[in-house]
C-alpha cells in the first residue's frame, strides 16, 4: 500500500514529507498506456502533486500542476485533493525515447528543458492562486524546487523517482521527498540537511527493494531528529461524475448542443484522467438543451 509521512526535523525547524507511490504510478501507467519514459515523468509529477494536496487544509481544496515543456510529451496535468488523492494524464502518453548516455530514462528530453510549470491552488475563494515558473531541466524534481524558490520564496529540497523493470517497464518503486526550512531556521540546521541530501537519492531504490516508508524515515532522516506529525494513504483516484460531464456539455451553449442533437443524436464524453466514458442519448441531450434554454430565459 502507498504511504505518505509528514514530520519535522532538527528541533522542529524544518518540515518534511516522504511518499511511496508505486501503486499510484502503476495505476496511471495501466489506465493511460504510458511508455516507460512517460511513466517516469507523469509518475514524478503525480508524487509531488499528491504531496501538495496533502498540505491543504480543507478536503474540498484542490491543487493542479501543469507542466508544458517543449519536448514531445505535450502537457502533463495532475490534480490533487484531500489527503493526497491525485489524478493525472499526459497528452502524448505512448511516446518512447532512447535512454540517456548514463542509461537512465530521458525524462528531460520527453518533457523538454524549456517551458512552464504552473501550480493552481483552488481554496474555494473567488479566484484560485496561480503560480508559475520556467522549467530548468524538465526532470520534474528540479523544476518543482525552482518553483518553490522562485514563486513562493521557499527554498526546498526535492527528490522524486520512479523505478521500472528494464524489460517489462513494470513499476517496481516510486518515491519522493520534500524538505523545507521553517521561517527563521538556523543556517547550521540547513547545512545538516544538505549534508544528508546525497543519500536521499537512493529512496526509490530502497523502496523497490521492499523497505517500508516508516523505516525510510529512519534510514534517510535519522540523523536529523525526525518527528512524525501525520500519515496519509495517497492514491490515484478520479472523482469524475456524470453530473460534471453534463455541466461540460451545458457549457458549450445552445447552438452547439442543437447541432449535436440534430446531426449526431447522441454524444459520448471521455474523462481525460481515468478514460471512463459517459454516453448521452437523444433524450439526455434534449433534456440538457431544455435546461440551457430555461437557464437563458431565467437570466433574461
Amino acid at each position: 500500500m502507498d504511504k505518505m509521512i509528514h514530520g519535522m526535523l532538527c528541533g522542529q525547524t524544518i518540515r518534511f514529507c516522504l511518499i511511496s507511490g508505486k501503486e499510484m504510478v502503476q495505476t496511471a501507467q495501466s489506465i493511460h498506456g504510458l511508455s516507460r519514459v512517460a511513466t517516469a515523468a507523469l509518475g514524478r509529477q503525480l508524487l509531488m502533486t499528491s504531496v501538495l494536496a496533502s498540505q491543504m487544509k480543507n478536503q474540498t481544496d484542490t491543487v493542479t500542476t501543469v507542466i508544458a515543456g517543449n519536448g514531445p510529451s505535450g502537457n502533463l496535468v495532475c490534480v490533487g485533493r484531500g489527503a493526497g488523492l491525485v489524478k493525472g494524464y499526459a497528452t502524448e502518453p505512448d511516446i518512447e525515447l532512447p535512454p540517456r548516455e548514463d542509461g537512465k530514462l530521458d525524462v528531460g528530453g520527453y518533457v523538454g528543458r524549456r517551458g512552464k510549470l504552473t501550480i493552481i491552488r483552488d481554496l474555494g475563494l473567488k479566484e484560485p492562486y496561480v503560480g508559475m515558473c520556467n522549467l530548468v531541466s524538465g526532470e520534474i524534481a528540479e523544476d518543482f524546487a525552482q518553483y518553490f524558490t522562485a514563486s513562493e520564496q521557499q527554498p526546498s529540497l526535492v527528490y522524486l523517482g520512479v523505478r521500472e523493470e528494464a524489460e517489462s517497464g513494470k513499476v517496481i518503486g516510486a518515491g519522493g521527498i520534500l524538505i523545507q526550512p521553517m521561517p527563521g531556521c538556523p543556517e547550521e540546521q540547513i547545512a545538516r540537511v544538505e549534508a544528508a541530501a546525497q543519500h536521499m537519492t537512493k529512496l526509490t531504490q530502497f523502496l523497490s527493494e521492499g523497505m517500508d516508508l516508516s523505516d525510510a524515515v529512519t534510514e534517510f532522516l535519522g540523523t536529523l531528529e525526525p518527528e512524525i506529525t501525520a500519515e496519509f494513504v495517497p492514491a490515484f483516484s478520479c472523482d469524475c461524475t456524470r453530473d460534471r460531464l453534463e455541466r461540460a456539455l451545458l457549457s458549450i451553449g445552445e447552438k452547439e448542443l442543437t447541432d449535436i442533437l440534430e446531426n449526431e443524436g447522441e454524444a459520448e464524453l471521455t474523462c481525460q484522467f481515468c478514460l471512463k466514458k459517459y454516453h448521452f442519448d437523444r433524450e439526455d441531450l434534449t433534456g440538457l438543451l431544455n435546461s440551457a434554454k430555461s437557464g437563458r430565459a431565467d437570466g433574461e
